[in-house]
């Protein structure tokens, strides 16, 4: 196993992140698995940390296998996979419909993570990117649009492990790839943990809280 847990792989990216340390940075985590992972970053870095929310767009008749993604709500940013589509033969409608799903669950965990907070500002900023690791890279592509569009002077993915060929697809989105591992033979984000429990909303709600209290975040 490469890592503990997500707060071990946390704690290994924050080390190759110091450079950042004293700039103007914001850290977005990707809930709910990135929110532990960025978590010791946020702290070493005295930043903001933020959420990016991003689901993937999963086919009907096997939702793990990502036909897109689709990241935060008021301006919607969606990522499709045609080949995954055109292979699975889901029509235009199946996909609208299964992309307003989960733009619904992006809405909701809105209000439940975010409610009231006041959000950092992005814009001018360094953001930083942060999951518990990349697999197709869907989801991340639609995160790494979403943050870009909200103007910040460099965007960087810092991620702990992900495959070279997913990494290489995902250089044109960011400014800068931080990754610990990367093999070739991947599998699945998990293989890479000794511990990988679902993460739950309340544990979301107490990194932010807690991060918040730290650097005045998000």
């Amino acid at each position: 196993m490469s890592f503990y847990d997500r707060t071990d792989a946390g704690r290994r990216l924050a080390a190759e992140l110091q450079k950042f340390k004293g700039e103007d940075v914001v850290v977005f985590a990707l809930p709910r698995g990135g929110v532990p992972v960025a978590e010791p970053i946020a702290t070493l870095l005295i930043a903001p940390l933020d959420l990016v929310l991003v689901r993937k767009i999963g086919v009907p008749f096997q939702p793990e296998l990502a036909m897109g993604a689709v990241a935060d709500g008021g301006n919607p940013v969606v990522v499709r996979n045609d080949d995954v589509i055109a292979m699975a033969d889901v029509s235009e409608q199946e996909f609208q419909q299964t992309c307003a799903r989960e733009l619904e669950e992006i809405e909701r965990r809105r209000r439940l993570y975010l409610g009231g907070r006041v959000r950092p500002e992005a814009k001018g900023h360094i953001a930083i990117v942060v999951d518990d690791g990349v697999a197709t890279g869907a989801t991340t592509r639609a995160a790494l649009r979403a943050v870009r569009a909200r103007g910040p002077k460099k965007l960087v993915l810092a991620v702990p492990v992900a495959p070279p060929d997913t990494l290489e697809s995902l250089a044109s989105e960011v400014d800068e790839i931080i990754c610990l591992e990367t093999p070739r033979a991947f599998g699945a984000i998990g293989f890479f943990y000794r511990d990988f429990r679902q993460i739950s909303d309340d544990e979301v709600i107490d990194i932010l809280d807690r991060c918040a209290r730290t650097a005045g975040g998000a």
